[in-house]
């Protein structure tokens, strides 16, 4: 793969380390939501690095521009395309369907992603139009972007339908507060219910739920602040790089569950349960005779009752 001098804040892709072909996507087109920065990025450009094309759907389009230039250079092919989107607006999202269309003759994956992290205020603070506005985009443009590709979807009988879920209700202290976790919950029943309404069509759904994603860098950290006799020791760096994710290495999780869509489908998936699975390729050296990380051949399985329940069962972790 080609390297791209560029503005855009990227590393270098996972795929390698996680055993991910480069034609593991050979033939498919993607759409995402949401693909111009960080998570989407990451999906965006893992998707092409797999083999695929990619529609990148977002509001920046001085970023999306950019995305389509360094996806297409990586790659050394015409794979990307960057389509200005508002996902809230029905005739955006029409545009979008026909640009990719028009580009790639069809769509075989939708990756619904789009969110605005601004909207993270809590219920009882945050004025009522953040919460309007975040139902806009996670529900509203959830359920245009699945009614503008999966009819084709089902008719091709082909196709795969997932959703970047999150949190789905606030638990200090994580980032997402009440107004970010309303919307993320009605896109997550949004697509679930999808789900359930495609069983046996060929349309495979689930979700995917990436957390504490973004490039650590040691070097930017202030340096700890003098404490007191007896105060417990400032937290070591390595081990706070370690509580992270990137936005590659969650482009490769997506690709290992895109390859298993079929057995994934009316269900979701935490992102460290997928690094289990492909056997922790991201995980530090493990410590000399310590017990070797569990592997599975594919994620565990949240069934259709724990996500319908999920507000019951998130505050305590998915723990088997």
């Amino acid at each position: 793969m080609a390297e791209v001098v560029t503005t855009l804040n990227i590393g270098p892709l996972e795929l390698g380390r996680a055993g991910i072909k480069s034609d593991t996507l050979s033939g498919e087109v993607a759409v995402v939501t949401g693909g111009a920065s960080n998570i989407g990025l990451g999906y965006a450009r893992s998707i092409a690095a797999a083999g695929g094309n990619v529609v990148i759907a977002d509001l920046n389009d001085v970023a999306g521009i950019e995305v389509q230039r360094v996806i297409n250079e990586e790659n050394g092919r015409d794979c990307a395309l960057f389509v200005k989107t508002d996902i809230t607006e029905e005739a955006d999202v029409k545009n979008l369907a026909k640009e990719a269309f028009a580009k790639f003759g069809k769509v075989d994956i939708l990756i619904n992603n789009a969110m605005n992290m601004r909207l993270n205020g809590t219920i009882l603070e945050a004025p009522i139009g953040d919460l309007d506005r975040s139902y806009a985009i996670s529900g509203r443009g959830v359920a245009l972007a699945i009614k503008a590709f999966v009819p084709a979807m089902i008719e091709r009988k082909h196709g795969t339908v997932t959703y970047s879920s999150t949190q789905f209700h606030y638990m200090p202290p994580m980032i997402g507060r009440g107004v970010y976790c309303a919307g993320k919950a009605a896109a997550t029943s949004v697509t679930m219910s999808v789900a359930n309404e495609v069983a046996g069509t060929g349309v495979n759904v689930f979700c995917l739920c990436p957390a504490g994603v973004m490039r650590f860098d040691p070097s930017k950290m202030p340096p700890p602040a003098p404490g007191k006799e007896g105060d417990p020791p400032p937290p070591d760096i390595s081990e706070m790089a370690a509580m992270f994710t990137t936005p590659e290495q969650n482009g490769a999780a997506m690709i290992y569950c895109l390859e298993r869509a079929e057995k994934l489908h009316g269900s979701g998936v935490l992102h460290i349960d997928v690094f289990t699975a492909m056997g922790n390729p991201f995980a530090p050296p493990r410590p000399e005779g310590a017990p070797p990380e569990p592997v599975g051949e594919t994620p565990r399985r949240l069934t259709d009752q724990e996500l319908t329940m999920v507000f019951c069962y998130m505050g305590a972790g998915f723990a088997d």
